[in-house]
């Protein structure tokens, strides 16, 4: 199905300008066209529209991924009276016990909270534990070679310390490429930086609605 995907502005990245009142046109997985909203209507007029609050990038990249999925314990909401809602590391996590009696159900909650994050690419060494490459690509990520994250705690927001969206985006928008877009309820880049990835109302990986907020 023919998808436009529109909000009060459009980062389409790769250096190019805001577009405001923009949209991304979208067929099964790949981007067809993007620019203002009014033009692609017109050449487009039976597509399905979704319209979006705020601001709508390219999908972001999670250079943390394998760590935070290894390292961390994403609770069950059925837990937060006994372990809270926050991710857990270190000694409350060793406190869990053995790892094959709750890594299953994290390592699907903490892909979920990515794409809750605007994500929809990973980074994975080549020494990745194959389980999780395949995880990550069941729930939608594209899986990609790259450096993790610099040391230090691993952070689920892929905004978390850039200076620009574009260099938390997977690739800028390109016309034959993998549809992959994120939506943040906030008026411009600026606010995005400060809001971080929690500011997410949407998530499209590879076309598909993988996550929707409101």
């Amino acid at each position: 199905m023919l998808t436009i995907h529109a909000a009060a502005l459009l980062l389409p990245g790769g250096g190019r300008a805001a577009v405001p009142d923009g949209a991304v046109v979208v067929q099964d997985a790949v981007t067809v066209a993007f620019g203002p909203y009014g033009e692609l209507a017109a050449v487009h007029p039976a597509a399905r529209v979704r319209r979006w609050p705020g601001l709508l990038t390219p999908g972001l990249v999670q250079r943390d991924a394998v760590r935070l999925l290894e390292e961390t314990y994403f609770p069950d909401p059925r837990e937060a009276d006994t372990l809270g809602t926050a991710p857990l590391t270190g000694e409350a996590l060793d406190a869990l016990g053995p790892d094959d009696t709750w890594r299953a159900g994290s390592i699907r909650r903490g892909l979920h909270r990515m794409l809750r994050h605007g994500t929809t690419a990973a980074t994975a060494a080549p020494t990745a534990p194959p389980a999780l490459i395949t995880a990550m690509r069941r729930s939608g990520l594209l899986v990609i070679g790259g450096p993790a994250a610099p040391g230090g705690t691993p952070r689920l927001d892929p905004l978390a310390g850039a200076e620009t969206v574009a260099g938390a985006t997977v690739a800028p928008l390109a016309v034959g490429g993998r549809a992959d877009l994120a939506a943040f309820d906030v008026p411009d880049e600026a606010a995005l930086l400060a809001a971080g990835g929690a500011s997410c109302v949407a998530t499209v990986a590879a076309g598909r609605l993988v996550y929707r907020g409101r």
